[in-house]
């Protein structure tokens, strides 16, 4: 069942939203569904190949962090 949410935002913001939903011919209300599910979809998540690097590598990565555990490396940050 769909939920209502209600934001409030600055006027530059609901400009910036207003041109958007506009330009794709979508509600308001549509195009910031839409935008926070590609947000969710693109930005939170690793794709397969991503996942797949951060495998191989992942040995390399549990020593590294086992070794700035150990005082073996100073992080600066």
């Amino acid at each position: 069942m769909a939920k209502t949410v209600t934001i409030r935002v600055d006027d530059d913001v609901y400009t910036m939203f207003k041109l958007a939903a506009d330009g794709q011919k979508r509600t308001m209300s549509n195009f910031i569904e839409y935008a926070a599910l590609a947000y969710l979809a693109n930005d939170m998540y690793v794709g397969e190949p991503e996942m797949d690097d951060i495998l191989k590598n992942a040995s390399g990565l549990r020593a590294g962090l086992s070794d700035a555990a150990h005082g073996k490396y100073t992080i600066r940050g």
